[in-house]
């Protein structure tokens, strides 16, 4: 395939999830059709399949431009303060640049049969195996070099520090009133990812520098799989 089909093929990829992204924020993922995504891109119904074999499968990489968007957000971040890898600083941005998107906001928010049509998709499976990956990748950087709290298993880790954020996450749509705002529950799940996994004295901004090369190439390989999965192999 030469760049200039593999550019098109981007092209009209970008501008059906643009329809599907439209469509998912007017009304729910719910009313979503694929004839309607095709009619608002100008293009044949057909012409979406050749993309993404199911509306499922058009909705997961419709979250999945999304969530590599954010991570590159998470990426650059890091790459002007390393400090920004501590778990706690990570994960709150994670948490902002999340919310902000009302794409992820509204995936999230899926009932549940939708989110098991999520996780059955065959798509997933290469994502699924990068995110561990990834998370080796991640803690194991942080351990090596002492950011992490002595002792603290890997594992256990890992599963800690996804409860934790699946817990701000899923109570997220519940929370009502402007005195409690996002930046205040995003401080709330910083300080509590601080004290749990993280050393009590910080620990200085060179450690995180020295951490730094192998926590962006973790993060930026799990970026690259959800683009893969948003396009498939035209990516």
């Amino acid at each position: 395939m030469t760049r200039t089909q593999r550019a098109d093929l981007r092209e009209r990829a970008d501008a059906l999830l643009d329809a599907a992204t439209a469509l998912l924020l007017a009304g729910g993922s719910r009313r979503i059709r694929i004839e309607e995504v095709a009619a608002r891109a100008g293009v044949g119904k057909g012409t979406v399949y050749l993309h993404w074999a199911s509306r499922d499968h058009l909705l997961l990489a419709v979250g999945a431009r999304e969530a590599a968007a954010m991570l590159d957000a998470v990426i650059a971040a890091i790459e002007a303060d390393p400090v920004e890898a501590a778990p706690h600083r990570y994960l709150r941005r994670h948490f902002l640049e999340a919310m902000r998107r009302p794409v992820l906001a509204l995936i999230f928010d899926a009932e549940g049969a939708e989110k098991d049509a999520f996780a059955r998709q065959p798509a997933r499976e290469g994502l699924r195996e990068t995110k561990l990956v990834t998370a080796h990748g991640y803690l194991g950087a942080l351990a090596d070099h002492g950011l992490l709290r002595p002792g603290l298993d890997l594992a256990d880790a890992d599963y800690g520090l996804q409860a934790v954020a699946y817990g701000f996450f899923a109570s997220e749509p519940f929370q009502d009133g402007p005195e409690r705002g996002r930046e205040h529950r995003a401080d709330q799940l910083a300080e509590v990812v601080r004290r749990s996994f993280e050393p009590d004295e910080a620990p200085s901004a060179e450690r995180y520098s020295a951490a730094a090369p192998q926590v962006l190439a973790a993060f930026t390989a799990l970026a690259d799989q959800f683009r893969r999965t948003a396009y498939g192999d035209n990516e």
